[in-house]
């Protein structure tokens, strides 16, 4: 009997709680899932990215929060973040300005939409407690390696 050669797409989503520790918490099942998906080449950008979304979930939500990580192909993860604010943070509104040189907030978003490939947002509307807020995503790719004569 002959046996699949293309692993399937993968997802997994991992529920926080509002807890200080809960963006450690993140990081280390990100890695996890990378390493065990053969796409440890992803894990200094997947884990910058990832920190500074779970991050901002933590200080401007009032309840849980979730990451989302799924295959995206070709080398690819997606990484998306829903929290229960509804607004959408100025990086992720299309904006090109970067943060004022002395402002002492809102350069994590900013250096997450630096790194990651493509990235955006959507507001969620639920009718039940729980189901609105907003979703941020990003997607990171492995980049060629410049020592085999590929070009970045």
């Amino acid at each position: 009997m002959p046996t699949a050669t293309v692993a399937p797409p993968w997802t997994y989503t991992l529920q926080l709680p509002r807890d200080p520790r809960a963006p450690g918490v993140a990081r280390h099942t990100l890695r996890h899932v990378l390493r065990v998906h053969g796409m440890s080449e992803l894990l200094e950008t997947a884990e910058l990215l990832a920190s500074e979304l779970v991050t901002n979930a933590y200080q401007h939500s009032s309840g849980s929060y979730s990451l989302r990580m799924r295959d995206a192909g070709r080398s690819r993860v997606r990484l998306g973040v829903w929290d229960t604010d509804p607004r959408i943070p100025a990086p992720f509104r299309w904006s090109e300005q970067a943060p004022a040189e002395l402002a002492e907030r809102g350069r994590g978003l900013y250096l997450v939409t630096l790194y990651a490939e493509c990235w955006g947002a959507y507001p969620m509307r639920g009718g039940l407690p729980g189901q609105g807020g907003k979703l941020l995503w990003v997607e990171c790719a492995a980049k060629p390696d410049c020592r085999s004569g590929e070009l970045p």
